[in-house]
């Protein structure tokens, strides 16, 4: 992880960032309890940089970014205008699970989004039939309590799906410290996710092309949440990548994002 640059969003927030490579500027927005100090796209982001100005930055409340109360999915916005700023005044944005959501939210925002692409936004509403529980009145409830374990065991097993001893196991892993240590900024996901349903009204304001991406060995919700997203982003194009989960292979997802964004 290189030394972070800072920028200012309007409320006066820090936020983290780094830049790499040359070429078109490029936004990745990570999702839940990702930062640059933990995540999938170190990877991803080397190989972008070849073809890109890649900016990975640290979501407010995590790592070396500063936080400001209450919390409300338009500071997130203006986090990201501050970026694009920084990136010259427009860039492409992707984003990754709920940072998905949130790129999907700047675009319809009308923030200067060149392209946007987008893999597998869990708009999984309704999973059992009935209206998605309140995760994020959970996840305060939990917090407010002091567990913040707690809290990324029910993110895990209540919200994504992980079989619950493996969540529990997951308290046995190196990586634990540091997704207690974002445990707070849950609720912040859960508020852009909102009732996990595809925004449709929203997503039909998104005018820049579109690239919504799904993984073939994903689960059935994620995958039929990529199809929803694609078919309600006006001439969105939609691409299944055989062989992957949610977690995508960077030199599989490199080639794919290289050839829409470029």
């Amino acid at each position: 992880m290189s030394p972070a640059l800072r920028t200012r969003s309007r409320d006066g927030t820090a936020i983290a960032y780094e830049r790499r490579g040359e070429g078109p500027p490029l936004i990745v927005v990570s999702g839940a309890l990702c930062s640059r100090a933990f995540g999938a796209q170190p990877k991803l982001t080397e190989l972008l940089a070849r073809r890109f100005t890649v900016y990975d930055w640290d979501r407010r409340g995590r790592n070396e970014s500063g936080d400001t109360a209450p919390y409300a999915v338009a500071r997130e916005l203006e986090d990201l205008a501050a970026l694009i700023g920084e990136a010259g005044g427009s860039a492409h944005l992707l984003g990754f699970s709920s940072g998905a959501a949130l790129a999907l939210e700047a675009a319809a925002a009308g923030l200067p989004v060149r392209k946007l692409a987008l893999y597998e936004p869990p708009y999984v509403g309704r999973r059992n039939g009935g209206p998605e529980p309140d995760h994020r009145g959970r996840l305060e409830a939990l917090l407010g309590a002091g567990r913040r374990g707690a809290a990324v065991r029910y993110f895990m097993a209540d919200m994504v799906g992980m079989p619950r001893i493996v969540a529990w196991a997951m308290r046995l892993f190196p990586m634990w410290p540091k997704l207690e240590a974002v445990a707070h900024t849950l609720p912040y996901d859960a508020a852009i996710m909102g009732d996990w349903e595809v925004p449709a009204a929203r997503a039909a304001a998104v005018k820049v092309p579109t690239l919504v991406l799904g993984g073939g060995k994903s689960p059935a919700a994620l995958r039929s949440a990529v199809d929803r997203t694609a078919a309600a982003i006006p001439g969105a194009t939609r691409r299944v990548l055989e062989g992957q989960s949610h977690q995508a292979a960077p030199d599989t997802l490199a080639p794919v994002l290289t050839e829409f964004l470029a």
